[in-house]
């Protein structure tokens, strides 16, 4: 077996690693998290019923953002794009649709939360963010601009994702808060939604440079320069 295809074998089983960690943290949040928000519950301490829709829009951001978080590691499978092209359009409509019912209800949810400016911002940050990314991916496949469209995809559903960094970051900082007495759960919660935002995004640049326009950039300085860009005198 040549070199060239032990590495794209390797690369191969890499990637599909790395998606099953990633659908795999998708279910699990979701079949964690959604759920008892259907029957009245929440898996969040001491959640507030108080104020005025705040409960209802939790309930509303849930379930289609459960739905995003499925549905997105589905649309980076290279045999559905190819073999089932009309699942994977379908699947992307879905996904988008979900995405903003999502930021709908978490746009209320974030003006009226009780837990700081702090979160306030940073959940303002990613709806806006996660809105301008889900558009681009759509404008981009609109005008057939495939390549484009995967890198907005890309940057889309890392943010999507922060659903799930997010509790990952909560399972050390809720351990700190049980130790200590100057910590409290709403501070856990601003800290772990902030780390996720950033640490996601920068995450997601890197490997987009690094994988995708670095190669890119490669390929087209490598590339043999044809007659009609050199001048002749």
């Amino acid at each position: 077996m040549s070199t060239a295809v032990q590495s794209r074998t390797a690369r191969r089983r890499w990637w599909w690693s790395g998606w099953g960690l990633v659908a795999l943290g998708a279910a699990a949040t979701t079949a964690y998290f959604v759920p008892p928000y259907l029957v009245g519950g929440s898996r969040v301490p001491d959640i507030d019923r108080e104020t005025a829709g705040y409960y209802t829009s939790l309930v509303i951001h849930a379930v289609p953002a459960g739905t995003a978080l499925i549905t997105g590691p589905l649309q980076f499978v290279a045999r559905i794009r190819i073999r089932y092209p009309r699942v994977h359009r379908a699947l992307g409509y879905v996904y988008l649709i979900s995405i903003v019912g999502a930021s709908a209800a978490g746009a209320y949810s974030a003006a009226v939360t009780k837990s700081g400016f702090a979160l306030q911002v940073a959940f303002f940050v990613l709806i806006a963010a996660w809105l301008y990314t889900a558009a681009k991916a759509f404008t981009t496949i609109r005008r057939g601009d495939v390549q484009l469209h995967r890198i907005w995809m890309v940057r889309n559903y890392s943010l999507t994702f922060a659903a799930v960094t997010l509790r990952l970051y909560q399972v050390p900082l809720i351990a700190l808060m049980n130790s200590v007495d100057w910590l409290e759960y709403r501070e856990v919660y601003t800290v772990s939604a902030w780390l996720s935002l950033l640490g996601n995004v920068l995450v997601t640049e890197y490997f987009i440079v690094q994988r995708t326009l670095a190669p890119l950039a490669r390929r087209r300085k490598e590339a043999p320069v044809g007659p009609s860009t050199v001048g002749v005198s």
